[in-house]
C-alpha cells in the first residue's frame, strides 16, 4: 500500500470518522430546508383548508321601516352583502324581492335565478318573476312555473326588529343546469 492510500483510508474500521464534515453539513442543510418548508407550508395548508371548517357568517340587515311596505306589494330592497371584501365597493351591495304578506309577515326572495344566477324581475301585472337570460319563470310564491330553473327561488329569513324589517343574509347556493 502506498503512502497516499494510507492517508486516505484508515487502517481499521474503528479509526473511520463517525460523520464526515461533508455529510454533517449535508444533514444540516436538509434539516434547515425541511424546517423552512414547514414554516412556509403550514400557513398555506391552513389558508387552503380553513374555509372548510368555518361557519358562514349570518347577519341581519335592516331594509326599511315596516310602514314603508304595503300588504300584497313586492318591492326590491338593497342591503350590504354578508361578507363584503374591503375593496368590493358598489358590488358589496345586493338585493332581494320583499313582499309584505300580512301586518307582521314578510317573505324575501333572492334576486338571482336558481338556474345560472341571472337577476330576476318582478312583473306585478302577471304576478310572476321572470329571468331574462334563459326564460325562467317563477310564480309569486317563488316556485318554478316554466323554463330551465332546477329549483324555486331561494328565500331569506325575515324578521321585524324594533319596527324595522330585517333580512338575514347568507351566501346563497346556485345550481347550474
Amino acid at each position: 500500500m502506498t503512502n497516499q492510500q494510507c492517508l486516505n483510508h484508515p487502517s481499521s474500521p474503528s479509526e473511520q470518522p463517525l460523520l464526515s464534515r461533508r455529510r454533517f453539513l449535508q444533514k444540516i442543510s436538509y434539516t434547515a430546508g425541511g424546517v423552512a418548508a414547514a414554516l412556509v407550508g403550514l400557513p398555506l395548508v391552513g389558508f387552503l383548508f380553513a374555509p372548510l371548517f368555518q361557519q358562514k357568517p349570518l347577519f341581519w340587515r335592516a331594509v326599511g321601516d315596516v310602514s314603508k311596505f304595503q300588504v300584497g306589494e313586492t318591492v326590491v330592497v338593497t342591503f350590504e352583502d354578508a361578507s363584503p371584501l374591503p375593496w368590493a365597493g358598489v358590488t358589496a351591495h345586493t338585493a332581494a324581492w320583499l313582499r309584505r304578506v300580512g301586518d307582521k309577515e314578510f317573505v324575501a326572495f333572492a334576486i338571482n335565478c336558481s338556474h345560472l344566477g341571472c337577476p330576476v324581475t318582478w312583473l306585478p301585472n302577471a304576478k310572476l318573476f321572470m329571468c331574462p337570460c334563459h326564460g325562467g319563470v317563477y310564480n309569486a310564491d317563488g316556485s318554478v312555473a316554466a323554463g330551465p330553473p332546477p329549483q324555486p327561488l331561494s328565500q331569506y329569513p325575515v324578521r321585524i326588529n324594533q319596527n324595522q324589517v330585517e333580512i338575514r343574509t347568507t351566501a346563497l347556493p346556485l345550481e347550474s343546469a
